[in-house]
Formats: structure tokens, C-alpha cells, sequence
């Protein structure tokens, strides 16, 4: 199960690379919001240290592991979610103002 959820992440982070290196604009807010969300599987992967007990509640035994990667989770929920629409805010601009989403489209940028 570790080597799905490692190759899972690696994909996503790898897809969210590519994206974000494109020159249409909104392909590479996209690309921010799914490196995101693999840094995100990445923080909660790593929240039980022994590989033993989950990184949420074992109903089971009862026992609980360590808070901290959750609340570094929604941490960075929070922060990527006002990046992106800062992001997509300036896309806004950017598009109304020049009438494209293509970078290389966009002459005044250059300069």
C-alpha cells in the first residue's frame, strides 16, 4: 500500500510540474492546484511514523496518532487556496486586459 500511495503522489506532483511549466495560464494555476493536493497526500502519508497506526483515528484500538500533520494539512489548504485565487484574480486581470491566457500572446509582458 506505501508503494501505491508514493507512486500516487510521485504522479501527481510530476503532473502538477509539467502543468505549471506550460505557457497558457490557466493551465499552470491548475498545475499549482494539483502540486497542492500531492503535497498534501504527501504531509498526510507521513503523519504515522511507525507505519503502524493511521494518521486519522483507529477505531479499533482506540489510539491516536500524532495531530500535527492534520493541522500542517489544513495549514496548507489554507494557503493554497488564497494563492490560487490570487492567481486566478490576476488571470482575470491578465485575460480582460489583453483578451488572452497565452503568455506568449501577451506583448506588454516582455518589456
Amino acid at each position: 500500500m506505501e508503494l501505491l500511495t508514493a507512486l500516487t503522489i510521485g504522479l501527481l506532483f510530476s503532473i502538477g510540474i509539467f502543468q505549471m511549466l506550460r505557457r497558457n495560464v490557466i493551465r499552470s494555476v491548475i498545475g499549482l492546484m494539483i502540486l497542492a493536493t500531492a503535497v498534501n497526500l504527501f504531509l498526510l502519508s507521513m503523519g504515522a511514523y511507525t507505519a503502524v497506526q493511521p494518521a486519522y483515528i483507529n477505531g479499533a484500538t482506540g489510539t491516536r496518532s500524532d495531530a500535527l500533520p492534520q493541522a500542517l494539512i489544513l495549514t496548507a489548504i489554507v494557503i493554497s487556496m488564497g494563492g490560487t485565487a490570487f492567481l486566478l484574480s490576476l488571470l482575470y486581470i491578465i485575460s480582460a486586459r489583453y483578451r488572452t491566457s497565452d503568455l506568449d500572446g501577451i506583448s506588454a509582458l516582455k518589456k
